[in-house]
């Protein structure tokens, strides 16, 4: 005879909303023009999805580490939200947390405690400022002119053959004379 296992995910009643998981490219990117609420462990992205229901995305880019850190990341981050999420998600919203450096040596309870907070931020639609976009091309960036402009090409200058061997300089190192 086999025993289930346990899950040390929270039970879901009749009454609580179901869970999914995103996992196609163009919902990580629709929640990206969201909300965005920044953490020190995480930033919290939270955009509406059309009526799909609570759904939840983790993402930790390779800046953060290798294979072993990103996935033990990925492993708390899910547990945080699966935690979360059922009492404090929003409805028809897509919720997807990014990675940050800071967030691997983090304790548990306290990412718990800043993710609570942030969700109740972005149920009351209050995010944080927008991120500064690149400029545009030709526009330069921190103020140095030209600085985003690609580089002016020039046409190569012609030598004469003197000019080419050094024949008409007086300090030639090679002792010409």
């Amino acid at each position: 005879m086999r025993v289930a296992a346990r899950s040390s995910a929270p039970e879901l009643s009749e009454s609580s909303p179901a869970i999914a998981v995103i996992t196609r490219r163009a919902d990580f990117l629709a929640a990206n023009r969201g909300l965005r609420i920044a953490r020190a462990g995480f930033v919290l992205l939270a955009n509406p999805n059309q009526g799909h229901g609570i759904r939840y995305g983790v993402t930790v880019t390779k800046k953060i580490g290798n294979a072993v850190v990103r996935n033990r990341m990925k492993r708390r981050f899910r547990e945080l939200l699966r935690a979360a999420l059922p009492e404090r998600g929003l409805p028809d919203h897509d919720h997807v947390l990014i990675g940050r450096e800071g967030g691997i040596e983090r304790d548990f309870a306290t990412m718990a405690a800043e993710l609570s907070a942030a969700l109740t931020r972005a149920a009351a639609g209050e995010g944080d400022k927008p991120r500064k976009r690149r400029s545009p091309q030709g526009k330069g960036r921190g103020g140095q002119p030209g600085a985003g402009k690609p580089p002016e090409h020039k046409p190569p200058e012609h030598k004469t053959p003197e000019q080419k061997t050094g024949a008409n300089s007086a300090h030639d190192p090679r002792g010409a004379g």
